[in-house]
């Protein structure tokens, strides 16, 4: 019973992280040429901030996942 509310309690994080992560408007097209003030740097300046959000958080559940399976034994 307790490894099926663990299991439930991590789908539910999962599904409402991925969910608030993934539900943006997208940004508006620019005006104008090829940037504002110049060319525009590699990769056209995008955000890279929610990306490593996202892995940090799944890096730190399995973390915590092998901690729970490693305390258990």
């Amino acid at each position: 019973m307790k490894k099926i509310r663990i299991l439930l309690i991590f789908l539910v994080f999962t599904v409402v992280n991925c969910s608030l992560l993934t539900a943006q408007d997208p940004p508006p097209p620019p005006e104008g040429g090829h940037g504002q003030t110049g060319n525009s740097p590699p990769g056209g300046g995008a955000p890279v901030g929610e990306g490593l959000v996202f892995l940090l958080a799944l890096a730190a559940t399995r973390l915590g996942w092998k901690f729970l399976k490693k305390k258990e034994e």
